[in-house]
């Protein structure tokens, strides 16, 4: 069997990030409306400094207002809430994220609960989990879909035809990748099943799977022989490693160099999954500017 396809996110977020900027430029020219993304960091850790510069230097990128607000770390939740209030009353803001993790003593869920959920742009907010189980993806719900699971759909979909009736097995369980991840599959018809930390005899489970998204936060936990000749594989996790020369690297859940003899089409770490979250971001800052005018997402 020759290698597996690589599935290469950051050429197909460069792709989809080229069609927002043609659809913010259309909002602009025809409605003069310019979508806004506002990001909201609390505290100092540099992992999330990185992460939201990166965002809005993309938002910038792709036309729209893009705005930083950061909180010292020893702020109150009380002035956290505030400010999530007076994003949420702001018309020229479409779309809300508060990176996480935020620090302790800050409840989280609180500050998640407090986005309005026509601008959680993370598609975090319970009304927004409620809406994709018990409404799916598209119509006119207004879901809005977390971006890492969005942009894992975006790279299977690109890679097969057809996902009706296939297995799918999404490893991990949490309420930003994996449990989306699912309902997403499922809007799909695929046949799925949700394996974690404790499912027994997870490797034989792995090798039924037609479609793999790994997304359990354990370095090259899955093996080349745990997978399905020409399967699907999405690799979500990111784990960074020492090598044997003491210098360390990025490796994903699946064991690359073993999974890309055996599988039909694989994501690489870097380079898969991680430049679609962003962009999927973005897109869906455009359709929620859309949203709250009333209007259609522009044809780009």
């Amino acid at each position: 069997m020759s290698e597996a396809r690589i599935l290469d996110g950051k050429a197909f977020a460069a792709r989809l990030c080229a069609r927002i900027a043609r659809q913010v430029g259309a909002l602009q020219q025809s409605r003069g409306l310019k979508p806004g993304l506002a990001a909201v960091r609390v505290g100092d850790n540099p992992a999330s400094e990185i992460y939201v510069r990166n965002k809005t230097k993309q938002a910038c990128e792709a036309g729209m207002n893009s705005w930083q607000h950061r909180l010292p770390a020893e702020a109150s939740q009380d002035q956290l809430l505030d400010l999530i209030r007076r994003l949420n009353e702001d018309r020229q803001v479409h779309g809300i994220l508060v990176q996480l993790p935020l620090p302790g003593g800050i409840d989280a869920g609180a500050a998640i609960d407090a986005v309005d959920p026509a601008k959680d742009v993370d598609g975090f907010h319970v009304i927004n989990a409620g809406r994709l189980v018990t409404r799916g993806p598209g119509g006119p719900s207004g879901v809005m879909v977390p971006g890492t699971p969005l942009g894992c759909l975006m790279l299977i979909k690109d890679h097969l035809d057809k996902l009706e009736g296939l297995e799918a097995l999404v490893l991990g369980r949490s309420n930003i990748v994996g449990k989306p991840m699912a309902h997403l599959l499922l809007a799909e018809h695929c046949t799925v099943t949700i394996a974690h930390s404790r499912t027994r005899d997870l490797a034989a489970m792995c090798r039924r799977a037609d479609i793999l998204v790994a997304a359990v936060g354990r370095a090259e936990l899955v093996r080349g022989d745990w997978i399905k000749p020409g399967a699907t594989v999405i690799d979500v996790g990111i784990n960074r490693i020492e090598g044997a020369d003491g210098k360390t690297r990025l490796v994903g859940d699946v064991a690359f160099a073993e999974a890309v003899e055996v599988a039909g089409a694989i994501t690489p770490v870097p380079g898969g999954v991680g430049p679609m979250t962003i962009a999927c971001l973005l897109q869906n800052t455009v359709t929620a500017c859309c949203r709250q005018a009333g209007i259609p997402v522009p044809e780009a």
